[in-house]
């Protein structure tokens, strides 16, 4: 099995800064894709960024400049640096990560969830 544990969400003023952590555990023989998604109160679950082995990554029109992607292979983890935050950042992010387990079976791995509020 595999579990993916989110960290660093919490309630933040406009313009202020989160950095969110979520670390994979569990039988992970690798890890290709990893991600953060958010969904806001009433909103479909949405792509906010996305990191490959090889580092490239992609954002949502939303958060590009706002927000960093990065992730550390060795401790399998992944982060989400957040800043310049606006209210309508506000929602429950989830990570997610697509891993090759020890027995050569690959699956899509989600997070319980963190939720980010931004509010004065």
């Amino acid at each position: 099995q595999v579990q993916l544990v989110e960290s660093g969400g919490g309630l933040v003023q406009p313009g202020g800064s989160l950095r969110l952590s979520c670390a994979a555990s569990g039988s992970i023989f690798g890890i290709s894709a990893m991600g953060w998604y958010r969904q806001a109160l009433g909103k479909q679950r949405e792509l906010v960024a996305s990191i490959t082995v090889g580092s490239g990554s992609k954002y949502a029109d939303s958060v590009k400049g706002r927000f960093t992607i990065s992730r550390d292979n060795a401790k399998n983890t992944v982060y989400l640096q957040m800043n310049s935050l606006k209210p309508e950042d506000t929602a429950v992010y989830y990570c997610n990560a697509v891993v090759l387990t020890h027995t050569m079976t690959t699956g899509d791995y989600w997070g319980q969830g963190t939720q980010v509020t931004v509010s004065s």
